[in-house]
């Protein structure tokens, strides 16, 4: 399919800098299977759920991935700022460099002051590759010591198109996590679920409807522009997660008494949908994905979905396109930019409901 047909204009003024408070008093614009619309806020999601329903959500820890470093190469030093964005082994990760022209395979990169974690020496790293502004550091720390001068050194990740509009602020350290956060390794958080509350989530369970944890770790690559003018020519970026056969087993026995399954977020719902690949049915998964979702993808687990509103021509845009139509989504969003929704990580969410299979 041609990317031109999931473009559309937003305004600059839509775009959210910091979130609402409290969270769950965003705007929850909700989409039924027949494409209506109904303007409602996240805290009715009590009255829309139904008990035995699955809320399904990510589990994943943002880590401080930006880090400026000093590129050492002989006499001759410049800065450079870096993305982590996917970790190949205990000392290597894969990193977007800006910017990455000043680098080359063998540059010594030195992060920040002496380390405040080991007091051993400085953070450093070793450039193994570069390719298209993507580089491979191969840090002197690894596992856990790496984990914590990372997390010393690094700030948070905030999307481009906040980043460039103002500094990360100390709230950023809280406001870009979720309540539920527990195992580390994203570098982008899965942004539907900031909309949580640990009193709305015990509300909901109160009800009747379970919550269910997966994790996969965001990459920065979810940020990528989709450069290909056409969709059979895009690579997808690869993320790792993993569905424990426990959390199969409790959403196959609640589908068994009728209740849907609601993924919170696109990156849930990409895991579920990768863990179903296989079979046609979900099994439990721990590894890779590189799943791409476009119109005409058979979703085999997901009947709902809650996600915030996505950027113009992005893979996100067409995953919601699939799920809902490609007609409705465009109405729909044309309806969030002229009733006042805000978009992006740190705007208000939608909840979309599976369009009828033909």
């Amino acid at each position: 399919m041609k990317a031109d047909l999931f473009d559309f204009e937003l305004p600059d003024d839509r775009i959210a800098l910091h979130p609402v408070s409290p969270r769950d008093s965003a705007k929850l614009l909700v989409v039924s299977p027949e494409g209506r619309f109904s303007d409602r806020v996240v805290t009715d999601l009590i009255d829309i759920l139904e008990p035995n329903d699955v809320l399904v959500v990510n589990d994943t820890r943002v880590i401080p991935a930006e880090l400026k470093g000093a590129r050492h190469r002989g006499e001759y030093v410049a800065n450079v700022s870096f993305n982590l964005h996917k970790r190949v082994d205990g000392n290597t990760w894969l990193a977007f460099a800006r910017p990455a022209k000043r680098l080359a395979p063998g540059d010594r990169v030195v992060f920040g002051e002496a380390s405040e974690v080991c007091m051993l020496e400085e953070l450093s790293a070793t450039v193994k590759a570069v390719e298209e502004g993507q580089v491979t550091l191969a840090f002197d720390f690894s596992d856990a010591v790496l984990d914590e001068a990372i997390k010393a050194r690094g700030a948070m990740p905030l999307p481009p198109y906040i980043g460039l509009k103002r500094g990360i602020e100390e709230r950023d350290k809280s406001d870009y996590q979720t309540v539920y956060a527990k195992h580390d390794g994203a570098v982008a958080a899965p942004t539907a679920g900031l909309h949580f509350t640990p009193e709305l989530l015990d509300r909901l369970e109160n009800k009747g409807i379970r919550i269910e944890h997966v994790t996969l770790h965001v990459g920065a690559g979810t940020f990528l522009p989709m450069k290909a003018d056409d969709t059979d020519d895009h690579v997808m970026h690869a993320e790792w997660g993993e569905i424990s056969s426990e959390a199969v087993e409790r959403v196959r026995a609640a589908n068994a008494k009728g209740g849907r399954v609601i993924a919170v977020g696109t990156t849930s719902l990409r895991l579920l949908e990768s863990a179903a690949r296989a079979t046609g049915e979900l099994e439990a998964f721990a590894g890779d994905t590189d799943i791409f979702i476009t119109p005409g993808f058979k979703f085999r687990v997901v009947d709902v979905l809650m996600t915030n509103f996505h950027l113009p021509r992005s893979t996100l845009f067409m995953l919601v396109s699939a799920f809902s139509g490609l007609e409705t989504m465009h109405k729909a969003y044309k309806h969030a930019i002229d009733n006042g929704y805000r978009f992006y990580s740190y705007g208000d969410s939608s909840l979309l409901f599976r369009a009828g299979d033909d």
